[in-house]
């Protein structure tokens, strides 16, 4: 019996490699892949693919997959190989240019990366992929108008891309070199005070090499007095990830304003379309008064969350403030409803002369909405109103209305 059996045993690998030789170019091509994206064994992936090739030296697919595999083994030579055979056989996949790109871009040739995907584009001008890539590219290089342009390009086909849309914003900061803005702001009381506010912002923003700066000019009759202040921020970024705000103002009306007022917050752009920020506040009347504040917000399709806290301490207790924030973004980084609600008084509110009176004052609940909508991507329009129901005195509440309306001019 042994006689027979070991004989039998001993033709187990011939019939294996023989059932191996029977799979087509697609069963290869589906293995390779299978244990590229499943088991990250891109040894087997590269070799099973060779295999397909010998079958189909022409399966384009198959190709791109191998020089996809190559690049991310750090085998950018054999990548650059197929590559650029594809190239010469004029492939018109768009996935071609997409990984050849991507190639290019991640070995620091963001010129060639850039040329192959407006080659690519030429050929699939609606390419959600390849536009994307285009700007991530052309901003990662400091073409931020070309970024600017292929990222609004993008949203117009697309308007829930939620890298588009993180990157629209980060983009936005390096591409009007100037813009002149213009603010109204009425404040209606019912019960608190006798008169109502008006509030009148002039600002002039200056685009830079290493970030944005704000100057900007507040004229206000509030408790049927006049006052000014003078204002600055900058925005200077550390890397394509970290920025800073820093603010500071000046009044010699206080009251109407704060005299002195400082600012500084880092801000983060996180991975999966994430942001944080964590920062303080200062407002000086009579007395400093300290906030911290920290915020995370989030990108979702055409969707931006944005949680704020401010904590400011005193000798007995925190008075707390929070604010939720959605916006539903129609076309570009400046097109968008907004809608919020929260508890507690801001100190970035026209209204923060009243965080210097007594901290009952602090238990206010707000909710407000905004429009914002741009004209030729240079013309910029917004309009918000925000309702209060605040007690300013023991157990005796009044309701606010805060209107703003606002033009920026980019140029």
């Amino acid at each position: 019996m042994k006689k027979v059996i070991y004989p039998l045993l001993s033709l187990i690998p011939l019939f294996s490699m023989a059932q191996e030789t029977k799979l087509t170019a697609d069963d290869l091509f589906a293995k390779a892949r299978k244990v590229a994206f499943d088991s990250k064994d891109y040894p087997q992936a590269i070799q099973l693919s060779k295999q397909a090739l010998l079958q189909a030296p022409d399966y384009t697919d198959i190709n791109i997959f191998l020089a996809r595999i190559y690049t991310w083994s750090d085998k950018i030579d054999s990548a650059r190989a197929i590559f650029t055979e594809l190239d010469r056989k004029n492939t018109t996949d768009e996935d071609f240019f997409l990984a050849y790109a991507s190639l290019e871009y991640w070995n620091d040739q963001a010129e060639r990366a850039i040329a192959i995907t407006d080659k690519g584009l030429r050929i699939h001008p609606q390419s959600q992929d390849l536009l994307l890539l285009k700007g991530k590219i052309s901003y990662g290089n400091d073409q931020y108008e070309t970024a600017e342009k292929a990222i609004h390009s993008l949203l117009e086909i697309n308007p829930k891309n939620t890298e588009a849309r993180a990157l629209a914003k980060n983009i936005e900061e390096y591409t009007a070199k100037n813009a002149i803005g213009l603010t109204y702001n009425f404040v209606y009381f019912d019960k608190q005070f006798d008169h109502n506010w008006h509030i009148v912002g002039l600002s002039y923003k200056r685009a830079t090499a290493i970030g944005s700066v704000i100057f900007r000019t507040n004229y206000a009759n509030k408790f049927a007095e006049n006052g000014v202040q003078f204002e600055m921020e900058a925005y200077p970024r550390l890397s394509k990830i970290f920025y800073l705000y820093v603010g500071a103002g000046y009044s010699n009306n206080v009251g109407i304003f704060a005299k002195y007022r400082t600012g500084v917050s880092l801000y983060a752009n996180l991975p999966n379309s994430f942001e944080g920020e964590i920062g303080y506040r200062q407002l000086y009347f009579s007395d400093n008064i300290w906030m911290y504040t920290a915020s995370v917000g989030k990108y979702y399709q055409n969707l931006w969350f944005n949680l704020r806290t401010y904590l400011t301490p005193d000798e007995k207790n925190i008075s707390q403030s929070y604010t939720g924030t959605v916006r539903y973004y129609t076309k570009g980084a400046n097109d968008y409803f907004g809608f919020s609600a929260g508890t507690g008084l801001s100190p970035e509110e026209n209204r923060n002369n009243l965080l210097d009176n007594a901290s009952y004052k602090l238990k206010t609940f707000k909710v407000g909405a905004e429009y914002n909508f741009s004209v030729k991507q240079s013309n910029l329009f917004s309009i918000s109103g925000t309702y209060y129901n605040q007690e300013f005195r023991p157990k005796e509440k009044g309701n606010q209305l805060d209107i703003i309306l606002g033009y920026i001019r980019k140029f």
